[in-house]
């Protein structure tokens, strides 16, 4: 990770009104930026990519997080009103350019068909509802 990208991240968490709503939007930011880097068609080197990522974690959340911890937390009903806040949009719209505001649904999508592999579980809920909600969304701006 490099400097410009931790501070990316840390200014869209500073968009917080408060210590929960900071960690929510550090996790989403973090967790987009690490999905939207595994789509590329070099090899990934998942080893010093989570080490990078575990690393920033640690140092700016504390102990007990980790990427693997903030992927699931995207894979739950916690980080839907996260996606639909209007400061975390702007500012992570603002901030993290690299990671284009209409691939989280598609960046979610792809967390929870991952989660699903996984640890086999039903991916069906809120965050499978919002990114039809958002597929909806962009169907019907398009007829328009």
């Amino acid at each position: 990770m490099n400097p410009q990208l931790k501070e990316k991240i840390l200014a869209v968490m500073q968009q917080g009104v408060d210590r929960d709503e900071s960690t929510g939007f550090f996790r989403v930011a973090l967790g987009l930026y690490y999905l939207s880097g595994l789509m590329t068609e070099e090899k990934v080197d998942f080893k010093l990519l989570d080490r990078d990522f575990n690393r920033f974690i640690y140092q700016t959340i504390g102990k007990g997080h980790s990427i693997t911890s903030i992927l699931q937390y995207m894979s739950g009903e916690k980080v839907v009103p996260v996606v639909e806040s209007k400061r975390f949009l702007k500012a992570f719209g603002e901030c993290c350019t690299e990671v284009p505001l209409q691939n989280i649904p598609f960046l979610l999508g792809l967390n929870l068909g991952v989660a699903k592999d996984i640890s086999k579980i039903d991916v069906r809920g809120p965050v499978a509802d919002y990114i039809e909600r958002q597929r909806q969304l962009r169907e019907d701006a398009e007829a328009k």
